[in-house]
């Protein structure tokens, strides 16, 4: 009855559309007092949810993003973008990938992308001739490609559950990423190709390389967190901190576009932005302790281990169940409800922890497209002004590219190891 009447009240508040955060705490709160168990429970699950060393990285990463993104980091990277790819045909498309897969590497996380490049990108291509929603859709999903690339906000959420190193976390996501970019881009040419999208004329390699000077110190900002991590220099933590002063430094003086005056502001912006996040951490720790006292996680192991012990049929069934939660379900309580069940059951059957967790994020990546809790792309169609229900279809071809990406990540460990095992070892 507890458990039915914790669960009855999660769904029912999410479908409602209360956030996330607050669906878990009310949830949590409904199982306590039926349970008849002392409240104070709940700050005490959350502080020992939040309390983890390496969740840390998330307020650095969040400033260094948007003291980046303030001191003219956009712009840059979309003009880089531009002179690379934008004289091919649907060039515009494509660079809207490609922009999205240089500022993820900075912002770290997907609706970040959408909200500071959606601005420019989404007018700029309705305004050389893209349909509004095809221009919303490629937006929406080119920002999934951020999260996959270092730094990222879900790896570091993962190494916190699972102890896995950051560091390789970050390493296992880059080629899934840039895979996801490429075949986005492929659709995009195709697609432009088939409805006769515009291109814009090739503006030379004095432009190119213009571009790649202009946004040099904005890309290097990653570079920087990968050195500092394969070296061992730093911590996953402090190459946040590291990363907070370049992107002041290069803002204020090196662009000099990030007005000091500005700064105070942005601070402010970027704590609450962490602060929902931690929040988020904390109740759905709550959430999932409540669910390991009544054995859910190996309750679903046993179920899933009845039905088959195939690791092909396993990865499939993971995958499916994580598409699914990834439609309705915010990213980050997902992946603290079900990544560690989930990986119980994985390494059962064979599945390195590296591999699941590289797989396991993408999935939710691609629910940040999916109705009907897509949170990019209700980003996506505010900007653009155009009805969800168009830019869903429009975002089709793309969510199958994202998709078929992740079936190649899941039945062929090497995309997500390699880079990792090669850099840093086991």
């Amino acid at each position: 009855m507890d458990l039915f009447l914790l669960l009855t009240t999660f769904f029912v508040t999410l479908a409602l559309g209360v956030p996330v955060a607050v669906c878990l705490g009310l949830s949590s709160l409904a199982y306590i007092l039926s349970a008849g168990l002392p409240v104070v429970i709940i700050p005490q699950r959350m502080y020992a949810g939040m309390d983890v060393f390496v969740l840390l990285c998330i307020p650095g990463f969040i400033l260094a993003g948007n003291l980046m993104n303030f001191g003219g980091i956009t712009e840059r990277i979309i003009r880089l973008a531009n002179a690379m790819v934008g004289w091919m045909r649907g060039g515009l498309a494509m660079a809207n990938v490609a922009d999205s897969m240089m500022f993820g590497g900075v912002s770290g996380t997907a609706v970040a992308d959408v909200a500071a490049t959606g601005g420019v990108m989404i007018p700029g291509m309705k305004k050389s001739g893209y349909p509004g929603d095809f221009a919303a859709a490629i937006t929406a999903a080119s920002a999934t490609v951020g999260p996959m690339l270092p730094p990222s906000v879900p790896m570091i959420i993962v190494g916190a559950l699972s102890g896995i190193s950051v560091g390789q976390l970050f390493l296992a996501g880059a080629v899934p990423g840039v895979l996801m970019g490429i075949g986005m881009a492929i659709t995009c040419y195709i697609l432009a190709v088939r409805r006769n999208y515009p291109r814009q004329q090739w503006q030379g390699f004095g432009e190119l390389i213009a571009a790649f000077l202009a946004a040099f110190w904005a890309l290097a900002m990653t570079g920087l967190i990968i050195g500092g991590l394969l070296t061992g220099i730093a911590t996953p933590t402090e190459t946040a901190i590291v990363a907070c002063l370049y992107a002041f430094v290069v803002g204020a003086f090196v662009y000099r576009e990030l007005p000091i005056r500005a700064v105070p502001r942005i601070v402010v912006n970027s704590a609450i932005s962490s602060a929902g996040i931690l929040a988020l951490v904390g109740f759905a720790n709550v959430f999932g302790s409540i669910l390991a006292s009544e054995r859910i996680p190996q309750m679903l192991v046993s179920t899933v281990l009845a039905i088959t012990d195939n690791p092909i049929l396993v990865i499939l069934l993971i995958n499916v169940l994580l598409l699914c939660v990834g439609m309705f379900m915010e990213t980050i309580a997902a992946l603290i409800i079900l990544f560690v069940p989930l990986l119980g059951l994985a390494t059962s059957v064979g599945i390195e922890p590296l591999h699941f967790a590289t797989f396991a994020v993408l999935n939710l990546m691609i629910g940040l497209t999916t109705p009907p809790v897509g949170v990019c792309l209700f980003v996506a169609c505010n900007i653009a002004r155009e009805p969800l229900a168009k830019v869903i279809s429009a975002v089709i071809p793309f969510l199958i590219s994202n998709i078929v990406v992740l079936l190649l990540v899941s039945y062929y460990p090497p995309f997500a190891t390699w880079l990792p095992t090669t850099l840093m070892g086991n």
